[in-house]
């Protein structure tokens, strides 16, 4: 069950980013306020993935694939340029985070 709020803290992580981003400097109230709901209902889903994770283990897996994952959003819907060292980067943090489950901590 830990994975699977994980997964939604990471979901909502997601769209954190892109929420600010629409806010253009919190200046729009709807983009402002879907950024801080997000924000709250992804760090209720990290808080309880948490009780089974060790913290720093599942924090950084929620940072890494939340990062990574908004990259690719970027690319695939909001006309960002993927570059091939953001794809190496991201080729990077895939590799720590299979590193990290790999270590037995989660």
């Amino acid at each position: 069950m830990s994975w699977l709020y994980l997964g939604i803290a990471v979901i909502f992580e997601i769209a954190v980013g892109i929420f600010a981003s629409k806010a253009q400097g919190f200046t729009k109230l709807g983009w402002t306020l879907g950024t801080l709901a997000s924000g709250a209902v992804g760090t209720l889903f990290l808080g309880l993935a948490l009780l089974t994770f060790d913290v720093g283990v599942g924090y950084a897996i929620w940072t890494s694939v939340s990062g990574v994952g908004i990259v690719l959003v970027g690319a695939l819907f909001l006309n960002q340029r993927l570059t091939w060292k953001k794809t190496v980067g991201i080729a990077v943090v895939i590799g720590g985070v299979v590193g990290l489950q790999l270590s037995g901590a989660a």
